[in-house]
């Protein structure tokens, strides 16, 4: 997969991979930027989050009728030295539909295990929260 960045002027750059579509990003005004789009880092989280969204939808393929909602919130934490990384991750899935928190933590760990790229691709250590209908559901529960 190839990825082109092209500068748009100031901390500004427009990416755009196979797919065509154009992903804007920019820095905040602590490093120069006008803030007008997402940091990269942002879009790091938002790619994790999009990534095993994506597998954990496909898993449940079968159940998506009886799914009304999935959110997924990801808090990251970042180093305070230079390079900021991220050193570790929570995501928090808020699903709400007729399903058993089996189903969703499977879903979730094979996601996890092997299918999403983002989460196998960052040295931060990644953790994982269920909240089923207003209710969190430990995995250690299921």
């Amino acid at each position: 997969m190839q990825i082109k960045a092209k500068w748009q002027g100031g901390r500004a750059f427009t990416a755009v991979g196979p797919t065509g579509y154009p992903m804007t990003m920019d820095a905040t005004a602590n490093y120069g930027g006008e803030g007008k789009s997402a940091t990269p880092t942002e879009m790091l989280l938002a790619s994790l989050a999009g990534c095993i969204g994506i597998d954990v939808t496909m898993i449940l393929k079968p159940h998506l009728d009886d799914i009304e909602n999935i959110e997924i919130t990801v808090d990251g934490e970042r180093r305070e030295e230079l390079p900021t990384a991220f050193t570790a991750a929570t995501l928090t899935f808020v699903v709400d539909g007729n399903i058993t928190p089996k189903k969703v933590w499977r879903a979730i760990h094979l996601g996890e295990e092997k299918y999403c790229a983002v989460s196998a691709s960052l040295k931060a250590e990644i953790t994982y929260k269920l909240i089923l209908n207003g209710e969190e559901v430990p995995a250690e529960q299921v």
